[in-house]
């Protein structure tokens, strides 16, 4: 980990939530989405996703759109999020425990934005990937990022066990871009680094109760 990125952190256990709430929670943390995307955020197998995915439907939390596939969170199932989220996180006092792993992710949330930007523009243009050795440069920056936000997920997760799997997702994302896919940066709604960023940080943000235009970090 960089200069400037230490942390210091003390707590008693993992905290594991219901695989149940993980698809409610994964699916809230979305907006809308089809039930494997749910599944990959939750981290949990495809067939008990649907299961939850049915059970919140039958509650009438969640709503199915034929057409284009998608699942989300009903106005009701909304509601019944934010009180499963803090029976998720019961008497535990997530956001102090995670405050400084947090703080140093905010960090390193600026400078991914501005990596962001890098990738998509170039001289204020936008960036048509055929200067290999200018998206050679920003690859090489990204590897960096992530070799610097890994810890700090890593400690979040020994927190709350269900934060784990954005490592490896964020990994295996920045392998393919190293690998040559250049939509898997900054893509939209294809599994891209970008991607996985954003659930994150929207995890952490709802996790932490936390408002977001208050703090200001897009």
């Amino acid at each position: 980990m960089r200069a400037g990125l230490s942390i210091t952190l003390t707590f008693v256990m993992s905290l594991h939530s219901d695989p149940f709430f993980r698809t409610f929670h994964a699916l809230r943390i979305k907006g809308f989405a089809k039930a494997d995307v749910v599944a990959e955020v939750a981290d949990l197998p495809l067939s008990i996703v649907d299961q939850h995915l049915a059970d919140l439907q039958g509650r009438e939390w969640a709503m199915f759109r034929e057409a284009r596939e998608l699942w989300q969170l009903t106005p009701v199932g909304r509601e019944e999020h934010r009180i499963a989220l803090a029976e998720d996180v019961g008497h535990v006092r997530i956001a102090e425990q995670l405050h400084d792993a947090y703080s140093a992710f905010l960090g390193v949330n600026e400078r991914f934005k501005t990596l962001c930007g890098d990738w998509q523009l170039r001289d204020s243009a936008p960036n048509d990937h055929s200067d290999a050795a200018y998206d050679a440069t920003v690859v090489e920056h990204l590897v960096a990022l992530n070799g610097d936000v890994l810890p700090l997920v890593v400690v979040m997760g020994d927190v709350l066990a269900r934060l784990a799997p954005y490592a490896p997702r964020l990994v295996s994302t920045c392998q393919r871009v190293v690998a040559g896919e250049t939509k898997m940066f900054t893509g939209v709604m294809c599994g891209s680094y970008h991607d996985v960023w954003m659930e994150l940080h929207e995890d952490l943000i709802l996790t932490q109760g936390i408002d977001r235009s208050a703090e200001g970090s897009f």
